[in-house]
């Protein structure tokens, strides 16, 4: 019976795909002067950014998990009378959203989205700026 144990943790063992195999991020292996040398690919670090949306009634209708896209338009129109809308960050996780009845005096809420560091300093730099919304991927 033991011998059939080993064999089955054996197999499952090989059956089993290494972690970098899990999470995607395939290591490649380079064969050179009968060394093995591996590359791994840059990952992209994601963080958590706390953004606030203009239009809390926008935020209420978010869940946890939910993939929006965030928008900013100027806070001024421009000569044309319109305002310039541009995204900002796309197809970004919803980490957190506020309780019911957490708004901002100017209607706004904040919610905290998952996204890399470098969209994380955009949207910062958006929302200081520009009044942002999201759409419902």
């Amino acid at each position: 019976m033991a011998a059939g144990l080993a064999v089955s943790a054996a197999a499952l063992a090989a059956a089993t795909p290494r972690a970098t195999e899990r999470t995607g991020t395939a290591t490649q292996a380079v064969e050179g002067a009968g060394q093995q040398h591996r590359r791994t690919p840059a990952r992209t670090e994601v963080v958590s950014a706390p953004v606030r949306i203009a239009d809390a009634a926008t935020v209420r209708l978010l869940r946890r998990g939910d993939r929006v896209d965030v928008i900013a338009s100027a806070n001024s129109p421009t000569s044309d009378g319109g305002s310039p809308a541009k995204v900002v960050a796309a197809g970004v996780r919803v980490a957190e959203v506020p309780e019911p009845g957490q708004t901002s005096a100017d209607g706004g809420a904040l919610v905290v989205l998952s996204v890399p560091r470098a969209t994380a300093a955009q949207l910062a730099g958006a929302g200081a700026t520009s009044r942002l919304a999201v759409t419902l991927c």
